[in-house]
């Protein structure tokens, strides 16, 4: 994160101060870098059209208006609620990106005017499929729309027997196996298969500038991986394509853009967490996305010397725990999380020098690791703008309800 970002956010305490916005914490979501997040994600795809993910932002407002830059088309939702709310709220073409097993969504999905036609789902394996019409076997006849599905095929890298890269997801890990699930779709009248999917996150999710031995590994691992994911990819959308017309071939993510752009068996690109720049991301090599969204949390204590205390702060990102997963902290400079107490669900001591000069009330700076978790806790992000300078002065443009602040939780 270069030095522009903290002196913005810092900056930005005034604009706060002057909207009469002094709670914290606060969550404030830089509109010039996420636009600039915007051009930057458009220039590295290509002309590769971009699916915003939607669980990166929770933001509606923040979809919507990633939705409006040319380049992005689409949402990839995370469950069927979130997608069926999205489309009454007048948003459409969405793939929900991980398989449904909610029987009141899934009718819900046949009776909501434009839902069936809005919404495809995500299946691997044949018991989800008997799962979808069971639930909606009663309403089928009457709505006269079959279900829109697509597969999932997985992409993980395994060049051992024993040794995995990758997050387990679907069981479909070749051609034979996707023909044989598009096979049983097609075998369904009441199910229209119309995509696939392939999720490369040992590639697009893993940080890879370290000059350590670790460091060193993931970059040969990601370029040892990327011959076999395309070409596993390419013969599996070949061989489905003799089933079914398939409509989107969806893969990649904001850390692959580049490498997933160049496979012309791909059609559109999943992005979502570049357009918020989140901690993970410093530690990417080929790109650097603009940090957006950055948390505030007040001091409330001074215990000893060289030590300042957060109220709150213990926003940890999911996966498995290590300290990468811990926020990063912005402003001021100079201080660290204290290594016996960390992130705190109730209080985050701070050290370092800079902590010397900090008073109760004052506000201390953080990035999370993940882009759209810090949304699941609070209701609005504050958006601000401006170069910072006497020409253009920082100010705040709006307040924006999160999906939490609309009331929704879909996870």
């Amino acid at each position: 994160m270069g030095k522009g970002a903290s002196v913005r956010i810092v900056e930005s305490e005034g604009a706060l101060a002057r909207a009469g916005l002094s709670e914290r914490p606060v969550a404030v979501l830089d509109l010039d870098a996420f636009d600039a997040n915007l051009e930057d994600l458009a220039r590295r795809a290509a002309g590769t059209p971009i699916r915003v993910a939607s669980k990166s932002l929770r933001v509606r407002s923040l979809l919507e208006r990633a939705l409006s830059h040319p380049a992005f088309s689409g949402i990839l939702a995370y469950t069927l609620p979130e997608a069926l709310w999205l489309v009454g709220h007048g948003l459409g073409d969405i793939v929900v990106a991980y398989p449904t097993v909610e029987r009141g969504a899934l009718r819900q999905l046949l009776t909501a005017p434009k839902a069936a036609g809005a919404i495809t789902l995500m299946v691997d394996e044949t018991s989800q499929l008997d799962l979808i019409l069971d639930a909606t076997a009663d309403l089928r006849s009457r709505a006269g729309a079959r279900i829109r599905v697509a597969i999932e095929l997985d992409v993980s890298y395994s060049p051992l027997p024993g040794l995995r890269f990758g997050a387990y997801r679907s069981p479909v890990r070749g051609p034979q196996q996707a023909v044989s699930l598009a096979r049983e779709i097609a075998a369904r009248p009441a199910l229209e298969l119309v995509g696939l999917m392939a999720y490369e996150g040992h590639i697009a999710g893993v940080t890879d500038s370290s000059s350590t031995p670790y460091g060193v590994a993931v970059r040969a691992m990601k370029a040892l991986s990327r011959p076999d994911v395309a070409a596993r990819r390419t013969e599996a959308v070949a061989a489905v394509r003799e089933v079914a017309d398939l409509e989107f071939v969806n893969g990649g993510g904001t850390g692959s853009i580049e490498s997933t752009s160049a496979e012309p068996a791909v059609t559109e690109i999943a992005a979502g967490s570049g357009l918020i720049g989140p901690g993970l991301f410093d530690g990417y090599r080929g790109f650097r996305p603009q940090p957006a969204l950055h948390l505030g949390f007040p001091v409330v204590r001074r215990p000893a010397p060289g030590v300042a205390t957060l109220l709150g702060g213990g926003w940890i990102a999911s996966g498995a725990p290590a300290a990468d997963k811990l926020p990063t902290i912005t402003a001021p400079r100079g201080l660290s999380f204290a290594p016996q107490e960390a992130a705190g669900e109730v209080q985050t001591p701070v050290l370092g020098a800079a902590a010397d000069d900090l008073r109760v009330g004052d506000t201390v700076w953080l990035r999370h690791a993940k882009a759209g978790e810090p949304a699941e806790h609070v209701s609005s992000y504050v958006l601000i703008r401006g170069a910072g300078n006497e020409a253009d002065p920082i100010t705040v443009d709006s307040v924006v309800d999160t999906y939490r602040g609309e009331g929704r939780v879909f996870l």
